[in-house]
């Protein structure tokens, strides 16, 4: 019995050594998309509050787990007119849903520095699986404290109708697909 319990505890200490949490560098790092308006002009937004993680155990990170949280009432389109009717219940209801959230289940290299990842994407209160398009950059040791980091590009679409954000809209107005786009830096802990 003590053999078991040794190996048990053995294996769950091996696993737990070899995982890696890499955190997101705020400061180097943003989550934003773009909308079409009218069918001719791009508009451009970000949530300037987000926290995101990612867990490893493989240096390629084929095995790595993102998360990521945005505060829905942090949106800044450069506007703040347009920023308060994104957040009203017409489009995010953030009174309702103030938070978004991607997890990934899939972290696949496609060649090089080029992968894909796929999870569920929560927001306005629906979660649906999307696949987005990601370049790593790294890892290498930081130039100052020589500690890991490794950027990453993220990007892909959307449809927000899918989510049911602003279905009352129409597609000429605001465009039904929605780019996203996301750059970090993240710093092994």
């Amino acid at each position: 019995m003590k053999k078991v319990t040794l190996f048990t505890a053995f294996l769950f200490a091996s696993v737990a050594t070899f995982a890696q949490t890499w955190t997101v560098d705020k400061a180097h790092a943003k989550v934003g998309f773009t909308v079409t308006h009218l069918l001719v002009s791009d508009v451009d937004g970000n949530f300037k509050t987000f926290d995101a993680k990612i867990t490893s155990s493989k240096p390629d990170f084929t095995d790595a787990v993102v998360e990521l949280t945005a505060d829905v009432n942090s949106i800044d389109t450069g506007n703040d007119r347009r920023d308060a009717d994104l957040k009203s219940e017409k489009y995010f209801d953030a009174a309702k849903y103030p938070t978004l959230t991607f997890k990934s289940n899939s972290f696949k290299k496609v060649e090089g520095k080029k992968y894909k990842v796929t999870g569920d994407l929560t927001m306005h209160g629906v979660t649906k699986p999307v696949t987005l398009d990601v370049t790593l950059n790294g890892p290498i040791p930081h130039p100052m404290n020589k500690k890991e980091i490794a950027g990453f590009k993220i990007a892909g679409e959307l449809k927000r109708s899918d989510f049911g954000i602003g279905t009352g809209t129409p597609v000429a107005v605001v465009s039904d697909e929605i780019t996203i786009r996301a750059n970090a830096e993240f710093g092994k802990q």
